[in-house]
């Protein structure tokens, strides 16, 4: 069992597709306003080495729900000491540790470090509560077959694409990326082999043409790149160039 929730490629398509399960019925408890306290008595910690509106008020407000509470760590992850201590001493005191950070490795070091749930609520290299909340979303609109969907993802190939990948990889979906040359995905990421992948292969495609591919496919994701970006970066996604695919 799986102590961590670092990356989807930890976990197989029916562990994801099991969480997904279980958010779905927590989600209907709350609408139905039935009570749920599985948290009861435990408590997160909350480290942001980012600011953040969307992923501190669900974490917050989740585990209210749940039952449990948190404790807010605005900090740099080895700045004071190391990461190592710092989440030696956390576990000593809380039943699971958050982190919203840059470098990807001071998450992975964290949890090699301890006994308690360490969640990767971002990094540098992946984000994968967001994918989860995203196939969510999906379900809830269009079906839980997601074979039959048709995903664009528009921006570079970034930390969520990332994530994205490897849900790909994992549970069948039908995944492209939309971007100019030089914003391709990690190959690493994208070409990696699963030991826990699912026997039936998903369908993933790239594309290079900022124009292209959305047009075809049902649902479409992005970036908030498009307002924080320079103007020429914004033209490299807004102009057509040469299409490829693999």
């Amino acid at each position: 069992m799986v102590k961590d929730f670092i990356s989807l490629a930890d976990f197989t398509g029916d562990e994801i597709l099991g969480f997904l399960d279980l958010a779905d019925k927590l989600k209907k408890m709350v609408k139905d306003g039935a009570p749920h306290p599985l948290l009861h008595g435990k408590t997160l910690a909350l480290i942001f080495e980012k600011p953040s509106l969307r992923t501190r008020l669900t974490f917050q407000i989740g585990m209210y729900q749940l039952g449990g509470k948190t404790v807010l760590i605005d900090d740099i992850l080895g700045r004071r000491e190391s990461v190592s201590d710092m989440a030696r001493n956390l576990e000593r005191w809380v039943d699971g540790i958050m982190a919203r950070t840059f470098r990807h490795e001071h998450v992975v070091e964290m949890a090699h470090c301890v006994r308690v749930p360490v969640i990767n609520a971002l990094t540098d290299l992946l984000h994968p509560c967001q994918i989860l909340a995203d196939v969510q979303a999906l379900r809830e609109h269009k079906g839980h077959d997601l074979g039959s969907l048709k995903v664009a993802f528009v921006g570079d190939g970034n930390n969520v694409f990332n994530s994205w990948a490897n849900f790909a990889r994992r549970v069948p979906i039908n995944l492209t990326l939309v971007c100019p040359p030089g914003y391709e995905a990690d190959p690493v990421i994208t070409a990696a082999p699963s030991a826990r992948r699912r026997a039936s292969s998903p369908s993933r495609t790239m594309s290079r043409r900022a124009c292209a591919g959305p047009t075809s496919c049902t649902p479409t994701c992005g970036r908030a790149w498009a307002r924080r970006t320079r103007r020429p970066r914004a033209r490299r996604f807004s102009c057509p160039t040469r299409s490829t695919q693999s």
